[in-house]
């Protein structure tokens, strides 16, 4: 069976190709040796599969770099036979407590009593039905019922056959409290094992083997817990131990820190300056790796949950490089040390994918503000966009949502008291845009939209209210001086619905585009981007390129729809499931949607791009670059509607994207395949397909015309309770953007 998986695997990951890639760039790296960093696969792939499983090992050897090293917590059972598990309780991660309901024991460890199942109870006998299940209750559990194997060291070296071999010896002093030898067992495990690192938090643990071993063949690490702990050998915390590296250094070659030992964060998870730690290290000669990485966990607000950007900044930052990141996604750090290290900003895209926002940097501000905009036109953004809604005195203006409760702080307003419920746009509480006037509705602060709010995954809570809100002529303005950015995007909802309010959103765009000189023009793409395709042929006499938004999740198009988007629309946008469709956040499947629009000529942009993990399906890694590369590559795409441009953009400029053979962690996945590896009763279930789109879904009737509509007073009392703004319209553009710019290079200088 063993080998079965392991063919398959090698199947789903395309290890057909001889070589896996082109190898690690060969600039001159700031680690110790000046080599590459290493990629340490923590129990295998262990944020996807079970830790320390045999798939979880293989997976992560054939999704990472070739030098990559296998991480093994070693412990030690009854009869002194070291097995590979994530911890010293067998429980969490095992279904061991099904086999042996009454032989839960309690024990010191460190000198907290602690109760479980521990593998010193049982030989290695008794664990031969035991298997490895997910010990992350976030991460999916559909794999528990694999059936796999705990494995012995011994066998992860003939079974895997891994490149490198760490083996971390967590609890010395605990096994030898109970008359088991890890020294022994790890002594005798040298005679026939080629073992490259070994690591322990135990002082005594390392100074014991040190004189037993070959140090040109394997390296002995110590390994830093928590900066308050207390080290068991010298009775000195590890924040004491860390001031003494040549210390350490005596009986160690290099030291393992958490990540916050070099990158600090504060207590509202934003980054501090960095430390001297890997400096000092260097300068002792000690080689240094960090740990605790994983995609699917909030990190650092300042990498905006994107997991390449936080190894970049521990691997290329242009002062300092660890020697070795230890992760529970080896796919992510071995793409980032080949593919996404030592670009240059101003490198040219190897490929041709158009960048739009969505609602600007909405990933990093509140979106549709001046600090959205200008961080996206240098975080590499093609295309500005701007959803267009109407305030009450006919100013068109930039905002994500016609209900003024989704995007700002009305509710916190004296105008809270004005609101309704508005059937015809599915509003039950809201304040529609035209309820206020533009100067009422610049008094207003901008909200950040945290889309994952249920996950308790927050954007920039610093800038939750931070920034301007822009007209649609501030926009176009901004947009058209700003050299970085080639066109802009006009998106344009409820026409119908503004019609019979008395509001000509379409001859609004109009006008507000004529004035400001982009009807006579080529430097700058003009996009035209609705669901209604009676909005676009409102456009049909210009020459700007209009763009279909096809809403709903779809399974495949009919020829004749497609003829009739061809009538009015040069490009379509589709949801991410119309191209990859998912059930329970798997893959299950390709449509041929992204195909039949090409053949017809018509360009395909797919919306919509997060970086939060939790928006991707397990397939993609919880990486949003992995993401991005599938359904560039993969499907075909023309271009992405994304929060969070920087991602997509340095994604373009990664040099993987022009290797001859793309390497494994770089290669695209098959949808469908992770499910081969669950069992029946855990395949996730079935759902019905998307609907087909029709011509019927398509054609709608011509807008109505503007009615005439004499403005009703509101009550004085809320209107005058409200402050004003004191410009208007006429705002001097260039100060609203520029006066935002302080503001971004406050918030983005710890880089």
């Amino acid at each position: 069976m063993l080998n079965l998986r392991s063919l398959s695997w090698s199947f789903v990951l395309l290890t057909c190709f001889s070589v896996a890639a082109q190898g690690v760039n060969s600039t001159k790296w700031l680690t110790l040796n000046g080599n590459a960093p290493l990629v340490i696969a923590r129990g295998g792939f262990s944020g996807l599969l079970p830790d320390s499983s045999y798939d979880a090992y293989i997976m992560g050897l054939e999704t990472s770099l070739p030098n990559a090293i296998i991480w093994c917590d070693v412990q030690l059972t009854k009869d002194g036979v070291g097995i590979c598990f994530p911890d010293l309780k067998l429980d969490n991660a095992s279904d061991i407590d099904f086999y042996f309901k009454n032989k839960k024991s309690k024990y010191s460890v460190n000198g907290v009593p602690t109760q479980g199942w521990f593998s010193i109870d049982y030989n290695l006998k008794d664990l031969v039905p035991v298997t490895l299940k997910q010990g992350v209750y976030s991460r999916t559990q559909r794999f528990d019922g694999s059936q796999q194997s705990i494995l012995t060291v011994q066998d992860v070296v003939n079974q895997v056959k891994p490149p490198g071999l760490w083996l971390n010896i967590q609890h010395d002093n605990f096994f030898s409290q109970h008359n088991l030898s890890m020294k022994s067992y790890i002594i005798s495990l040298t005679r026939g094992v080629l073992i490259n690192y070994i690591s322990s938090p135990e002082v005594n643990f390392l100074r014991s083997i040190l004189s037993r071993l070959n140090p040109r063949v394997t390296k002995l690490v110590f390994r830093f817990l928590g900066q308050d702990d207390v080290e068991p050998s010298t009775n000195q915390t590890y924040g004491s131990l860390l001031k003494n590296l040549t210390f350490i250094k005596t009986f160690a070659s290099g030291i393992l820190v958490p990540k916050s030992y070099i990158w600090p964060v504060d207590n509202s998870l934003y980054l501090q300056p960095y430390t001297s730690l890997v400096l000092d290290a260097h300068k002792e000669g000690l080689q240094i790796f960090a740990s605790e990485f994983a995609n699917d966990v909030p990190f650092a607000y300042n990498y905006s949950y994107d997991p390449t950007s936080e190894y970049l900044s521990f691997v290329d930052n242009g002062n300092f490089s660890v020697d070795g990141v230890l992760s529970d996604f080896p796919v992510t750090p071995s793409a980032t040390i080949d593919c996404f290290t030592h670009l240059d900003k101003n490198d040219k895209p190897h490929e041709k994918l158009l960048i739009i926002t969505s609602e600007g940097a909405s990933g990093d501000y509140p979106g549709c503000t001046d600090l959205a905009y200008t961080k996206a036109a240098a975080d590499g953004a093609d295309v500005l966009d701007c959803p267009v809604q109407m305030a009450k005195d006919g100013i068109p203006f930039c905002l994500g949502s016609i209900n003024l409760i989704d995007k700002t702080t009305v509710f916190r307003s004296p105008f809270i008291n004005i609101a309704s419920t508005v059937p015809e746009l599915n509003i039950t509480n809201g304040i529609v845009t035209f309820n206020l006037t533009w100067d009422e509705i610049k008094s207003l602060k901008p909200e950040i939209t945290n889309p994952w709010l249920e996950f308790r995954l927050y954007r920039n809570p610093k800038a939750r209210n931070e920034g301007n809100f822009v007209s649609l002529m501030e926009f176009l303005t901004y947009a058209k001086n700003a050299t970085t950015v080639s066109g802009v995007m006009i998106s344009i909802e409820n026409a119908a619905y503004l019609a019979n309010q008395g509001f000509g959103v379409t001859d609004a765009v109009l006008e507000a585009l004529r004035n400001a000189g982009y009807n006579n023009q080529t430097a700058k793409k003009v996009m035209i981007q609705s669901k209604d395709s009676s909005v676009l042929k409102e456009f049909m006499k210009n020459r700007y390129e209009l763009v279909y938004r096809v809403a709903d999740d779809i399974s495949d198009i009919e020829s004749s729809t497609i003829s009739e988007i061809r009538s009015f629309a040069s490009s379509v946008i589709l949801t991410k499931k119309s191209v990859f469709p998912s059930e329970s956040q798997f893959l299950v499947g390709k449509t041929n949607v992204v195909e039949k629009l090409h053949s017809s000529n018509l360009s395909v942009y797919v919306q919509h791009f997060n970086n939060e993990f939790v928006s991707q399906p397990w397939d993609f890694f919880s990486d949003s670059s992995v993401e991005i590369n599938n359904y560039f590559v993969g499907a075909g795409i023309d271009g992405i509607i994304t929060d969070f441009p920087r991602t997509a953009a340095r994604y373009r400029r990664n040099r993987c994207l022009h290797y001859k053979v793309p390497p494994l962690y770089f290669s695209l996945v098959s949808p469908g395949v992770l499910q081969q590896f669950m069992s029946r009763q855990s395949l996730p279930p079935a759902e019905a397909p998307s609907p087909i789109l029709t011509e019927s879904d398509v054609v709608e009737p011509p807008l109505p015309p503007v009615a005439k509509i004499t403005p009703t007073a509101r009550n004085e009392s809320t209107a005058s309770a409200a402050p004003t703004s004191p410009t208007g319209q006429s705002s001097v553009v260039a100060g609203v953007f520029t006066s935002c710019l302080t503001i971004l290079l406050a918030d983005l200088v710890i880089f």
